[in-house]
């Protein structure tokens, strides 16, 4: 059975990252991925908020995520 593509690894660092997040990387100030936790707030009109690291919880940003809705 495949994988459906939706679902499937993808690299988020180097050479061959998926092209979302080398955007994301490269607009939030090029730091690595360091943990499939990173988070980036985006708005309503596609434009990157801020970045969060893994450690950030969802209620340390509720209040962003609520400002930009």
């Amino acid at each position: 059975m495949s994988v459906c593509p939706r679902f499937k690894k993808i690299k988020v660092n180097g050479k061959d990252a998926d092209p979302l997040y080398k955007y994301l990387v490269e607009e939030t100030g090029g730091d690595k991925i360091g943990w499939n936790f990173t988070k980036f707030l985006i708005d309503r009109d596609g434009n990157i908020v801020e970045r969060f690291g893994s450690k950030v919880t969802p209620e340390e940003i509720e209040a962003k995520v609520e400002a930009i809705l």
